[in-house]
């Protein structure tokens, strides 16, 4: 049975919980800058994610392991001055949060202050227990994230799905569970079976958005260069291609070259 949308004039982490509660599927992307991100807000996305994945499709690393949390601060301030009505969510770098509660709080407080963003997202479960819950007591919102975790590829790795043993999953659920109970308005899973993401969601009463987590969950992610085929070297079996873009815009550009070689750009009514 279908669900009637509402018209959310502004997406806030209570209109989030609103949606799970009333069964409307959460939209969420990716954006890294500014005009990306006037073009995903106007386009109805529920909440822009300014992703450490910057530091993959902006920047070229092969991780999401060398961007620092100044950049990140950079790359939210230019979303946040585009996004009029999506909640925008920033991810706490590799670093800048695991060790030490303080630092954590530290991190996340130059985010809200400098970007002006509404929420970050931090990786892991009860691990991280002492520094969600140091965030949370200042009154800045947490968007938790379970299954595979980028920031730990080091340590598992490979990108291979996760929680597929039952230790594992047990363990994915319980950190679930917690979360929950410190206090984070959402959850992202990431590359987990898909019967284990739907038995999450039904386990807490807070959002589930998934990324190569199935269908049973209560929204979706994905990142903007993939999902508009921007990137055309990467194709996991989660990732629906919306555009060819990396097609597009290679011939768009080799016809400007030729246009310019040739010159028939700019033409006389291209010129003053």
């Amino acid at each position: 049975m279908s669900v009637a949308k509402k018209d959310y004039k502004r997406i806030t982490t209570r209109t989030l919980i609103d949606m799970k509660a009333g069964g409307e599927k959460i939209s969420m992307l990716t954006a890294y800058d500014f005009t990306m991100a006037r073009i995903v807000d106007s386009a109805g996305v529920d909440v822009i994610l300014v992703g450490d994945s910057a530091s993959n499709v902006m920047a070229g690393h092969e991780t999401t392991l060398p961007i620092t949390l100044d950049q990140m601060i950079y790359h939210a301030g230019s979303v946040v001055r585009a996004a009029h009505r999506a909640l925008v969510v920033v991810d706490l770098p590799f670093g800048s949060y695991q060790s030490d509660p303080k630092e954590a709080l530290r991190s996340s407080i130059r985010i809200m202050k400098e970007s002006g963003a509404h929420a970050v997202k931090m990786e892991g479960g009860s691990e991280i227990k002492e520094s969600i819950r140091r965030i949370l007591n200042a009154g800045i919102p947490v968007m938790g994230h379970l299954g595979l975790t980028p920031q730990s590829i080091y340590k598992f790795g490979t990108y291979s799905v996760r929680a597929k043993e039952e230790a594992e999953a047990e363990k994915l659920l319980e950190d679930a569970k917690l979360l929950e109970q410190l206090g984070c308005f959402a959850l992202v899973l990431e590359k987990i079976p898909a019967a284990l993401a739907e038995k999450v969601a039904k386990s807490i009463s807070i959002p589930v958005i998934g990324i190569g987590a199935g269908g049973g969950v209560d929204g979706q992610v994905l990142v903007i260069h993939d999902m508009l085929g921007m990137n055309n070297e990467f194709s996991p079996r989660f990732l629906r291609r919306y555009m060819n873009l990396y097609d597009d815009m290679t011939a768009a550009i080799g016809k400007y070259v030729g246009d310019v070689k040739s010159k028939d750009f700019p033409n006389e009514k291209e010129q003053y």
